[in-house]
């Protein structure tokens, strides 16, 4: 994992490489109700959820197929 900061120098818009990665992948996974709120009490229910919104994104994209 890269992190990826915005340069001093800049201003206004400018475009940080890969960063639409990052925010088309949390877009997908806030579809799933459950996880647009943070409803869970433990850390691990949280990513046993996660884990089951990306097992769904993943069987729907192999079915289209």
């Amino acid at each position: 994992m890269e992190i990826v900061k915005r340069s001093d120098k800049a201003k206004g818009f400018e475009i940080i490489p890969r960063r639409w990665v990052v925010e088309r992948t949390f877009a997908w996974l806030g579809r799933c109700r459950r996880l647009a709120k943070d409803w869970e009490k433990s850390i691990l229910s949280a990513e046993s959820w996660l884990l089951i919104a990306h097992i769904k994104m993943v069987t729907r994209r192999l079915a289209r197929n």
